[in-house]
């Protein structure tokens, strides 16, 4: 179970609040972190997200003591993404997508030219880091998937060629 994640933003107020409302939740300041915001969902799990200016960094401070906040210069995207239930339909999540401006279209995740695993939102706070959004249904889909997951399939060489054949860049 994760409880919570951090992220980074150009707008870290605009995002939280658009997540908040993602989530049924809250958007509050993050006390440490001057510019950074929290969409707290108020769940029973703690489900909070964090969002940081896009310039934070996390880094273990010279006196071995908790972790500091730090600065960097702003990649152009990140390796990083996350799946997140909702209790809102893909009707509702596109529409506050349509609304910021910002991409949200469904996707089925699995292997190139088979029936999808399981489907997703691509949800893109603010068209540059991706959140994967799962309204209920699409939630039970993937936990059925990964419930019932066939190993062998996973590491079968065909199949993982399949899988990575609709995310590979194509070359410029």
């Amino acid at each position: 179970m994760i409880h919570h994640v951090s992220i980074p933003a150009r707008e870290p107020q605009r995002v939280a609040t658009v997540l908040a409302e993602l989530i049924n939740g809250k958007c509050f300041p993050f006390g440490p972190l001057e510019g950074a915001y929290m969409a707290a969902s108020g769940d029973e799990h703690g489900t909070m997200i964090e969002v940081y200016p896009e310039q934070a960094t996390l880094e273990v401070p010279g006196n071995d003591d908790q972790v500091v906040f730090g600065k960097q210069e702003v990649p152009r995207a990140w390796p990083f993404h996350a799946l997140v239930s909702v209790p809102l339909s893909r009707e509702e999540v596109e529409r506050i997508g349509a609304r910021e401006g910002w991409r949200a279209k469904t996707f089925g995740r699995g292997m190139q030219g088979k029936q999808p695993f399981f489907h997703v939102i691509e949800f893109w706070i603010e068209n540059r880091l991706m959140i994967e959004i799962a309204p209920p249904d699409m939630a039970r889909e993937y936990q059925d998937f990964l419930k019932n997951a066939r190993t062998e399939v996973m590491n079968d060489p065909e199949s993982v060629r399949l899988m990575r054949a609709t995310h590979i860049k194509e070359p410029a």
